[in-house]
């Protein structure tokens, strides 16, 4: 697997990151009015019909809508054409890899080769490669038509789940493997089957309803094509483990500071500013270091108090989750919104460079200052901290649930010792921690104590706009001004004592009662 530093130098990248932007953000300008006059919108020719052909730009012409029609000329790289939702795009040249990935509706053609997972994960709609195709195409589709006129490479057709795909020339090994539905019609050399997969001719009625395809591309099939289709058995399929946290920082302690307490008349700052990487404008202004973690923006008991992190609906201010079932409606509400969210743990595993187109388009669509984090569990933080720096994102959403039951206190240590490694602090990137509960004051301490920006979690049952403003609120102003903590944006870690010697051991943190740390500890 290729990382973005084997592909492009860093400048490079930047530069085609900036001119991927600027191109759909062109594009988007000129849909509104080419969809109402019926117009083609070409991108890579001259006024004067001179040829001016992108070369490289990827995460483009993405999201297209019902009637858009878009030709583009150049040799492009990964995802384009991606979460096309029903417009005809035409490529004059090749593309790298996901073309047309998650695509739900419309059409695709491309003239040339196209590179791995061609319409990985592909819903509806049609996608037509006149040249060659890389690994794993049409992998995981689960509808519409794919249609291969060269070779493809191997395991075509991986993880299948319904749609039909030609290809006219030969496939490599395994094709169809772990399909659970849909039929890859082979015309070429096939070998064996993957598991899962079983083979057999074509039908002439399968040769007379694949013709009626072809023919408007001036292509057939003969009847000693191969079909493979599902085994009665099919693969097995996997069951994602259950992540949970088995212990919060129930037995993380806040120590004061000092010997004096701060005045009951005095204020303390609970406040927290989150502010794009190299920016003094946008991003976020956090009350409280907390942001709720609800289903949806407009709904529940705080429709209009702290900011949230949702899946769909978001109100102002909000941030957004996007997985793979959000990016196909990703840009049609997301009015207000400070920030995205891509959820890695929500995603098919994709390269950096597949990352980065992704984050491209969704990108292309918000404004220059809302916040652009990735999110992951806390057992790959190390991977997430880097691709936070290589792609030159805001911040990381690290989830502290494990899949064997994580201890909230034993995640700390990794996240702090990867944030100083990758310099973090020094850049003023963010890190969020991601927990299953409604988090109590001591939790709002320890998250900005050891460290990190904010903490995410849902309301619990006794929670709400009542309670919250109340009873969490005045909680966390008097443990400050009893600890001597007069403001959360400069706590640090010498305001916490581990409870127990357990807890000391795996979080680094002072054991109470001890002056000096013991020899296995990683810091004061």
């Amino acid at each position: 697997m290729k990382t973005i530093g084997q592909t492009r130098s860093t400048m490079a990248m930047r530069e085609e990151t900036a001119r991927s932007v600027k191109l759909n953000r062109e594009i988007s300008n000129m849909l509104p009015e080419a969809i109402e006059k019926d117009r083609l919108i070409k991108i890579g020719y001259g006024s004067g019909g001179d040829t001016k052909p992108r070369d490289g730009d990827f995460g483009v012409v993405t999201h297209l809508p019902e009637k858009s029609r878009v030709l583009i000329l150049g040799n492009l790289g990964e995802c384009v054409g991606s979460m096309n939702r029903g417009g005809t795009l035409n490529v004059e040249g090749s593309c790298s890899s996901m073309l047309g990935a998650f695509q739900s509706n419309g059409r695709i053609v491309v003239e040339r080769d196209v590179g791995d997972r061609l319409a990985m994960n592909m819903k509806g709609g049609n996608i037509v490669v006149m040249g060659s195709a890389g690994a794993d195409a049409c992998a995981g589709m689960a509808g519409g038509t794919g249609i291969i006129r060269g070779h493809a490479s191997s395991r075509v057709g991986s993880g299948m789940k319904g749609g039909t795909l030609v290809v006219l020339g030969s496939v490599g090994e395994d094709p169809g493997i772990a399909m659970t539905g849909g039929k890859i019609v082979i015309a070429g050399s096939c070998p064996p089957p993957g598991e899962g997969a079983k083979m057999r001719s074509i039908s002439p009625e399968e040769v007379l309803e694949i013709s009626e395809i072809l023919e408007p591309l001036g292509l057939s099939v003969e009847d000693d094509a191969l079909v493979l289709i599902p085994e009665d058995m099919g693969a097995i399929r996997s069951i994602p483990p259950k992540r949970w946290v088995s212990e919060g920082f129930d037995n993380i302690a806040i120590s004061p500071l000092g010997p004096e307490r701060i005045p009951e008349h005095s204020t303390v700052n609970t406040s927290v500013r989150l502010l794009p990487v190299g920016s003094d404008e946008g991003g976020l202004l956090l009350d409280v270091p907390w942001v709720v973690k609800s289903d949806q923006g407009d709904s529940g008991t705080l429709k209009n108090s702290l900011p949230k992190i949702v899946k769909s609906n978001p109100s102002d201010g909000d941030l957004l989750v996007i997985g793979e079932n959000e990016l196909s409606t990703f840009p049609d509400n997301i009015s207000g919104i400070s920030g995205i969210v891509l959820d890695l743990q929500m995603m098919p595993p994709m390269n950096d460079a597949e990352i980065e187109s992704i984050l491209v388009s969704l990108s292309s669509q918000i404004d220059d200052n809302c916040l652009i984090f990735l999110r992951d569990g806390v057992d790959r933080v190390e991977g997430l901290f880097r691709l936070i720096v290589d792609l030159d994102l805001d911040g990381a959403v690290v989830g502290i649930a494990t899949a064997g039951g994580s201890r909230a206190s034993a995640c700390l240590p990794r996240i702090g010792l990867s944030s100083r490694a990758m310099g973090f602090e020094s850049q003023k990137r963010i890190v969020a921690i991601e927990i299953d509960s409604q988090p109590t004051a001591e939790d709002m301490i320890v998250t900005r104590a050891s460290g990190c920006s904010f903490i995410i979690g849902p309301v619990g049952q006794e929670g709400g706009e009542e309670s919250i403003r109340s009873k969490l609120i005045p909680e966390l102003v008097g443990l400050m001004k009893e600890s001597g903590i007069s403001s959360l944006e400069t706590v640090g870690r010498r305001a916490l004592r581990a409870k127990d010697m357990e807890t000391a051991a795996i979080s680094g943190l002072r054991l109470v009662g001890f002056e000096r740390p013991l020899p296995m500890w990683l810091g004061n």
